[in-house]
């Protein structure tokens, strides 16, 4: 694994220190995991930025709306 220097306040040092009883082998895993975390909600909040722009994006366009039906109306049940 890689490692990297980074610049803590005292507080998130205090904090770290903790990471045994919240369950983790040491501070690197404790790190990876709040950076895993932080990705996944990263990447949930565009996600659903990019739902809520196709979704207007849907609402004001009457062709794609009537496009839509139509493959709609053809599924089969």
């Amino acid at each position: 694994m890689k490692q990297t220097k980074i610049s803590l306040k005292e507080e998130e040092i205090l904090f770290l220190e903790t990471y045994r009883s919240l369950g983790f082998k040491d501070k690197s895993e404790m790190v990876r995991s709040a950076l895993d975390r932080m990705k996944k909600a990263l990447l949930a909040e565009e996600l659903k930025a990019s739902a809520e722009l196709y979704a207007e994006l849907y609402e004001n366009d009457q062709d794609l709306q009537q496009l839509t039906e139509s493959a709609v109306s053809e599924w089969p049940e």
